[in-house]
């Protein structure tokens, strides 16, 4: 099992011809995601070929397979010829948040919005519009979410993401990618991305309550940073539902007052968002926080082995 995303789910990419999109289109192909179209206005009716390199996890052979995906004007085209389940948002920022709302107005199951630097007021329409219509929306500004050996669908380096048994939920991508490294000996039922933003779809609450529900999911891995309450908020919901061991890490504990620190959300203000406050948060309901990513890890880790035991 994973949560959200699985070998099942087909995707399309808008944005799909941009550099961006033909880039990470090739890389999930790669992984193995089932994506079955990309859509672009202005190149309605065209395809694009992929050279893909070990066409899949589970793939025979090892070499590069050319891959032809259509290219369709609209999502609700795409959607209605392909049964697309997913999209995933390469679009620039000044047209993100158009493509978003179309994508949620085509029906689509689940919207990856991949995009850096989207208006925070187009982030909360399409937000809301995506919580009326009952969709699921990962990102803004995220590196989106990989269930290994199943589905990769962002730009998450599925090459050190091997399937296992923790369940990674991070507001950065590159402390994402860092923890999947470390720990990918043991390996991961779902990483998730949620962003850094000020606004953004699915929470850190979201994903613990799959994660807790999740029978391939044993550990739980919580990446934060300062700035905002999504942490305590994570605490709070911790200490009533969540029974699976947690280790946590809040990134930032170095950060200066007052200044925004890598995303648009990490800002401290006055005493409210500090490391050491979420940090605390976090201890008091048990989970075990690491001040570094490295100990991080090492405490995921001993969760793990504990469960062996």
């Amino acid at each position: 099992m994973s949560i959200f995303l699985s070998s099942d789910d087909k995707v399309i990419v808008q944005g799909m011809t941009g550099a961006e999109g033909m880039k990470h289109t090739a890389r999930m192909l790669s992984a193995g995601t089932t994506i079955v179209g990309g859509v672009n206005p202005r190149k309605a009716g065209t395809s694009v070929t992929f050279d893909v390199e070990g066409y899949g996890p589970l793939a025979d052979e090892v070499g590069i397979k050319q891959v032809d995906i259509p290219v369709f004007g609209t999502v609700a085209e795409a959607k209605e010829v392909t049964g697309a389940t997913v999209s995933v948002v390469f679009v620039p920022p000044r047209f993100a948040g158009d493509a978003v709302l179309e994508a949620i107005d085509a029906g689509i199951g689940m919207v990856v919005v991949i995009t850096e630097g989207i208006p925070v007021a187009d982030s909360t329409r399409f937000v809301q519009h995506a919580l009326r219509k009952g969709v699921r929306l990962i990102g803004p500004n995220c590196p989106g979410i990989i269930s290994p050996g199943q589905s990769n669908v962002g730009i998450t380096p599925a090459d050190i993401t091997p399937r296992g048994r923790i369940g990674l939920v991070s507001k950065s991508g590159t402390l994402t990618y860092q923890m999947m490294y470390e720990l990918r000996d043991i390996g991961f039922s779902t990483c998730i991305g949620i962003g850094g933003d000020p606004v953004v779809g699915t929470t850190h609450i979201d994903a613990l309550a799959a994660f807790e529900k999740d029978p391939e999911t044993d550990v739980i891995v919580l990446i934060g940073e300062i700035g905002g309450d999504a942490e305590e908020r994570a605490a709070a919901y911790i200490a009533e539902h969540i029974t699976k061991p947690v280790v946590g890490y809040v990134a930032g504990f170095t950060a200066p007052e007052g200044k925004t620190m890598g995303h648009a959300g990490a800002i401290v203000s006055g005493s409210a968002g500090t490391a050491e406050a979420k940090k605390e948060a976090l201890e008091a309901v048990g989970v075990a926080v690491g001040r570094t990513p490295s100990q991080t890890a090492e405490l995921a880790r001993a969760a793990v082995g504990a469960l062996n035991e």
